[in-house]
């Protein structure tokens, strides 16, 4: 696991847009980078390779500022070469086993869909989280398998961090957290809000009521 972070416990894990001009997205992302989300991932299913690594090199640059880690997703290989703090592996983007056995020092994800079982064999392969989804209709993927609320609470017993992700908005996050949502994962929930700093406020809130009835536990 990247040492050069704490790994956050719980918040608002935003993910980029497909977006070609780098400046557009920098200048989409500063604001939010400021509101501290737990990590960005950079998604970016239209660049090339070219293109990939001068936008990944840029926002590794961005977070660092911020002190927000990066996750690439796809290609542990260019989080190495960036010096991304990790990468999400979903199930075309090569075996996890592979990726921790010559990336021992990032954070690694790995996408579960609606399948505990391959949750299990994701941790046991090395993941440092796991994510389910999609629990409700999403834009950026509509044809997306659906996962249920239950799968959160009983991913918890693999010891890892638990990701939501998948149409997700203020108006549904809150049960999520209730399931046992570590993570939110979001796209469109921000970036096609009309303001998306608030949009991101409201996500952060959703997790107001859980961090303060652990605390007082």
């Amino acid at each position: 696991m990247n040492t050069a972070f704490t790994w956050p416990r719980r918040g608002v894990y935003l993910l980029t847009p497909d977006e070609a001009d780098t400046g557009r997205l920098l200048a989409r992302l500063e604001p939010l980078l400021a509101l501290r989300p737990a990590l960005l991932q950079y998604r970016n299913k239209t660049a090339g390779p070219a293109l990939r690594l001068g936008q990944a090199r840029a926002l590794q640059a961005r977070c660092v500022a911020h002190g927000v880690p990066l996750v690439v997703n796809d290609d542990w290989r260019l989080a190495l070469e960036i010096g991304a703090a990790g990468a999400h592996l979903g199930e075309h983007d090569g075996a996890l086993a592979q990726a921790r056995g010559q990336a021992p020092g990032l954070w690694l994800g790995a996408s579960c869909y609606d399948d505990l079982e391959r949750a299990r064999a994701a941790v046991a392969a090395g993941a440092d989280y796991v994510a389910f989804g999609a629990f409700f209709p999403s834009g950026t993927k509509p044809l997306a398998r659906r996962a249920g609320p239950h799968l959160l609470q009983a991913a918890r017993t693999l010891g890892r961090p638990v990701v939501a992700i998948g149409g997700i908005t203020p108006d549904n996050a809150r049960g999520l957290v209730d399931a046992g949502a570590d993570l939110l994962a979001v796209i469109g929930g921000v970036f096609d809000a009309p303001e998306p700093a608030n949009a991101l406020r409201a996500f952060q809130r959703a997790f107001e009521h859980t961090d303060t009835e652990t605390t007082n536990e």
